[in-house]
């Protein structure tokens, strides 16, 4: 299966139809290149503050207010997008006003009509700060041509135990739409990606947003590279690269061999996903000063 990453640049669409006529091209360009799923980042849907006056775009608070008047063209848009390519879209991020509050919610759509979504779980320093965010309270997966994937929203990719029910229920691909604005939080990001590829044996999917846009407080300056990721075992990347961006390239595709991944079971060099449950045990649950005396 060919999985594509976005490496997008955040631009300033004069309206919602050409922020729809990017996206179109785009998805295009993925499936064009034989993508089966197209993974899109975090905070896409905050691109359409640029559509309001210089006071809406400098104000976080008055920028998710007025984007939800675009919310139900942005779902028509990606389920339209996602039956004219035969392409899944996750869909990056829309921050969905839940009763006066914000759930960062990433949007799946499929050629068949299916659609769903999952909530960010854990909020960052600056979501926290803003006061008008609320984390996610349910893990889903869903399934794409027999093979099961989660979604993980930037900042869940740090956490192991959500990741790993996601993969208890069957997920052997995680996608991770991000966004980040530091070298240190890019690189948090592709350390936890690695890191959740590596204990579940699965593959994970990571896009990212790029440049610079000062007009808005949440997508001021992005950095990372899109990548999709692989355990490191016989038969698959060493390094855990399946593919990655540079430079000026607008996606990451590789393709993912699921069979093989599955086959590296039988002649793993560790097996994280199977030793999982040990370090569960009661005696190693808790750790008890050692006094050097021996024993």
């Amino acid at each position: 299966m060919k999985v594509a990453v976005a490496k997008y640049v955040i631009g300033r669409p004069a309206d919602f139809y050409a922020f729809a006529a990017r996206q179109r091209a785009l998805l295009g360009e993925a499936a064009r290149a034989g993508a089966r799923i197209a993974v899109l980042p975090e905070y896409l849907a905050l691109e359409l503050a640029s559509t309001f006056d210089d006071a809406v775009q400098a104000d976080l608070l008055a920028s998710l207010a007025a984007i939800q008047i675009h919310r139900e063209a942005w779902l028509a848009l990606f389920a339209g997008l996602s039956r004219e390519f035969d392409l899944v879209v996750q869909a990056g991020t829309f921050l969905v006003d839940v009763g006066g509050r914000y759930r960062n919610r990433a949007y799946w759509f499929a050629p068949d009509g299916r659609h769903g979504f999952q909530d960010k779980l854990q909020l960052t320093a600056f979501e926290k700060h803003t006061g008008l965010i609320d984390g996610g309270d349910a893990l889903r997966v869903l399934d794409v041509d027999g093979v099961r994937a989660g979604i993980a929203v930037c900042y869940d990719s740090e956490f192991p135990l959500p990741v790993r029910a996601q993969c208890e229920a069957g997920a052997r691909l995680l996608l991770v739409p991000s966004c980040t604005d530091t070298e240190a939080g890019a690189r948090r990001v592709e350390v936890g990606c690695l890191a959740r590829a590596l204990e579940n044996r699965a593959f994970v999917a990571q896009s990212v947003t790029a440049g610079e846009a000062p007009w808005s407080p949440a997508l001021d300056v992005n950095t990372g590279e899109a990548t999709l990721y692989a355990p490191m075992d016989r038969g698959l990347p060493a390094d855990g690269i399946v593919a990655r961006t540079r430079g000026n390239a607008a996606w990451a595709i590789g393709e993912l061999d699921f069979d093989a991944l599955e086959a590296s079971r039988v002649d793993a060099q560790v097996a994280n996903d199977r030793d999982w449950p040990r370090q569960s045990s009661p005696a190693l649950t808790r750790a008890r000063l050692d006094d050097g005396l021996g024993g």
